[in-house]
């Protein structure tokens, strides 16, 4: 029996070790070989059942099938001195109407919410497939019941295939989509800014990861996005639909360099009557150089990104790629962005951005928009779930709008600031993302008299009780996982 053993392979020698330890055993028990086959039979069975079972649950358990979720959300009260809600939001000053974000730690006065449901599944010959549907919620009411103030909406709806068993080549790694979503790869932010550096997202087509050598990949995407009507007043009474804006898109990596050019289409918008006039844009270009940074500047642990971006007529809109239909052919916009996160001890973070841009006859011929924000978050590790969190925010900006807008915007030059200080509790400190968080705080803004007559309505405006050098105060919540 043993040189029978010994002469099989491995997995025979195993099972017939696992047999004859069986049969002796059994026949300490009284058992016939045949009765003790038998039972080892029945065990094998029952093996490879269980073998079977865990074949099918093992994709499921690593996440390569079956259903997921994701979330992120904020909710929370900003109140005043006399406890009144209190206006808000990383875009409150003139600046933000051109996309000048100045901070969101103890600024928010919303809530906030995005549910991500995801199902994968994975074919018998490998090919992997993604269908994802993400639903977002926003409202600043307080009330329980906020049908009627919300504004729910359908962010992304689409299907992604990867590991496809039919390409080769520099395809073999690519992944195709389509439908409504947000770019994956044109979707990173300042996150303590709530301000993209690029955003693209609309619905279309594409494929990722076109691997040319270990080092350079490039994505390839077509996007469209639609304007607002026609007005009544266009010179052809026949164009009465939406605009089209196409957006094509080549994202290109080079290791850690990121090189990305649009070019955008929208057919008859040069008919739409902005501002006054009949110029606004047709065609435009954008595009960004970028850094990704795998330590502080290189100086500690941590890491950077650093972009430039440029753009020119429907490009003119720097951050939400081929969005604004109002641009004037002639505009020009340049933005720059910087930020990093490192340790400065072991208890205390640091986190710094710089985020500016100028433009230039952005909406009508002569205008000009200007603005620059310093931000900085620092965090003091106390204990194992408490925190204290420090933001610090100053912009300063330079806009000559020559009147534009419904209500009309008039010309500022000023500086806004704010510091806000957060006692935070969390399951784990550590980490700028470590989430959830709940927080109190209290902030103190001032800015200067002249921003307060941009224009009618504005939060920062001569006819609203937010005033400067004020104090708000508020609790808040945090989570995405």
């Amino acid at each position: 029996m043993l040189n029978v053993i010994y002469g099989t392979t491995p997995a025979r020698k195993n099972s017939c070790v696992r047999l004859l330890t069986v049969a002796v055993g059994l026949a300490s028990l009284g058992l016939t070989a045949g009765q003790a086959q038998a039972q080892d039979q029945s065990v094998e069975d029952r093996l490879a059942a269980l073998e079977a079972r865990l074949a099918e649950v093992q994709p499921k358990a690593n996440g390569l099938e079956g259903f997921s979720f994701n979330t992120y959300a904020r909710s929370g009260l900003l109140l005043n001195g006399d406890l009144q809600s209190a206006p808000g939001g990383p875009y409150l000053t003139p600046a933000g109407s051109v996309g000048g974000a100045v901070g969101r730690l103890g600024n928010e006065p919303d809530t906030y919410l995005e549910a991500i449901l995801n199902y994968k599944q994975v074919a018998e010959n490998g090919t992997k497939s993604h269908y994802r549907l993400m639903i977002a919620d926003s409202t600043t009411s307080s009330n329980d019941w906020t049908a009627g103030d919300g504004a729910l909406n359908v962010r992304q709806a689409y299907v992604e295939f990867s590991n496809l068993a039919s390409f080769s080549g520099i395809f073999e790694e690519a992944a195709i989509w389509a439908g409504k979503r947000f770019d994956r790869d044109l979707d990173f932010d300042i996150h303590w800014l709530d301000s993209d550096i690029v955003f693209l997202g609309g619905l279309g087509a594409g494929v990722y990861d076109v691997t040319f050598s270990d080092s350079v990949k490039s994505n390839f995407s077509l996007y469209g996005r639609s304007f607002l009507e026609f007005p009544s007043d266009i010179q052809d009474q026949d164009i009465t639909s939406d605009t089209d804006s196409l957006i094509l898109t080549a994202n290109n990596y080079f290791g850690n360099v990121q090189w990305l050019i649009n070019g955008i289409k929208a057919q008859e918008n040069d008919l739409r009557v902005v501002g006054g006039v009949t110029e606004a844009a047709e065609t435009g270009v954008h595009t960004m150089l970028a850094y990704h940074g795998d330590s502080f500047f290189g100086l500690s642990d941590g890491n950077f990104k650093a972009a430039i971006i440029h753009g020119t007529g429907l490009g003119a809109e720097t951050k939400n790629i081929g969005a604004d239909g109002d641009l004037h052919e002639d505009a020009v916009s340049t933005r720059f962005a910087v930020y990093g996160t490192t340790y400065l001890s072991e208890n205390w973070r640091f986190a710094p951005a710089i985020l500016a841009e100028t433009s230039e006859d952005r909406y009508i011929k002569g205008d000009e928009y200007q603005w620059l924000t310093f931000n900085a978050r620092v965090a003091q590790e106390l204990s194992a779930n408490f925190e204290m969190q420090y933001e610090a925010s100053w912009q300063t900006m330079d806009l000559k709008p020559l009147g534009y807008g419904d209500p009309a915007r008039n010309a500022v030059d000023g500086d806004y600031s704010r510091f806000t200080v957060a006692p935070t509790f969390k399951p784990q400190v550590g980490g700028f993302w470590n989430r959830p968080e709940i927080r109190v705080f209290a902030s103190y803004s001032t800015w200067d008299d002249e921003l307060e007559t941009y224009t009618a309505g504005d939060a920062l405006g001569v006819d609203s009780d937010f005033e400067s050098g004020q104090w708000t105060f508020g609790t808040q919540m945090e989570i995405w996982f």
